[in-house]
């Protein structure tokens, strides 16, 4: 169930290029948040709050941790905020990655971007479920990438970059064939990075998170939505995903 709460910033810095990682105490959201849930801040001056998703979960420091990119006035705002500020938080938000309804043992993570917080939350608990996890990540160049490490420690993965600065140069489906076999997959990342895996995985059993603008969050205002293939036609990325299967939506 969401909340609206105050919550403080325990940190925040710049990771990679102009993407910044914060901490946040939440006693609420720390202890009910699942994995590809996101929160939403109000920025002061902004009508609009801004959606994003959360990284991980420290349930006994009771804090969240989230990355956002710094593409406009109101995340450039956010990131100057020092810490001890208190923000004014709607979450956790939406539908998250359902891992019970997952095939086989073998799960691989593709995330792009800023798309790839709420993967790295995911995989911390496949890995702590037993599965074998595999993780491709996708960046623009080599100075974008950022918690390499973190996934590494999950399992086998690649790092890709558009420009070919670092790891493998591409897109994350140009080395889908070096990963080997795999029953699941967990995507999160830009509309066309996710429409180019649906393509490259037909058969596969998948899961697509969508990275969208928002309005309210929470599905009143019908600013998010992304076409489907149930009778509805539409549905509300904030309420209804932002976690949907990749075969009922239409990208």
């Amino acid at each position: 169930m969401m909340k609206r709460e105050k919550v403080l910033i325990e940190s925040s810095e710049v990771i990679a290029k102009d993407t910044v990682e914060m901490v946040l105490y939440s006693m609420y959201i720390s202890d009910v948040a699942k994995p590809g849930q996101f929160i939403h801040i109000a920025v002061e001056g902004h009508t609009l709050r801004r959606p994003i998703s959360i990284a991980t979960v420290d349930r006994e420091r009771e804090t969240i941790t989230i990355l956002f990119k710094i593409d406009g006035s109101g995340t450039k705002q956010l990131a100057e905020y020092s810490v001890g500020k208190e923000l004014d938080v709607i979450g956790p938000l939406g539908n998250g990655f359902p891992v019970n309804e997952r095939d086989g043992s073998t799960i691989l993570l593709i995330g792009g971007g800023i798309g790839v917080p709420p993967l790295y939350n995911l995989g911390k608990l496949l890995v702590k479920e037993g599965f074998n996890v595999k993780s491709i990540l996708g960046f623009q160049t080599g100075a974008s990438v950022f918690y390499e490490d973190y996934f590494k420690q999950l399992g086998e993965t690649y790092v890709v970059t558009n420009d070919g600065s670092y790891g493998h140069q591409g897109f994350v489906t140009d080395v889908m064939s070096e990963v080997g076999d795999f029953d699941t997959y967990y995507s999160c990342g830009p509309i066309p990075m996710l429409k180019a895996i649906k393509e490259r995985l037909p058969e596969k059993h998948g899961f697509l998170s969508l990275e969208e603008r928002m309005g309210c969050g929470v599905g009143a205002c019908y600013a998010c939505v992304v076409k489907t293939r149930d009778e509805q036609g539409y549905k509300k990325i904030c309420h209804d995903g932002p976690v949907f299967t990749s075969q009922e939506v239409i990208l």
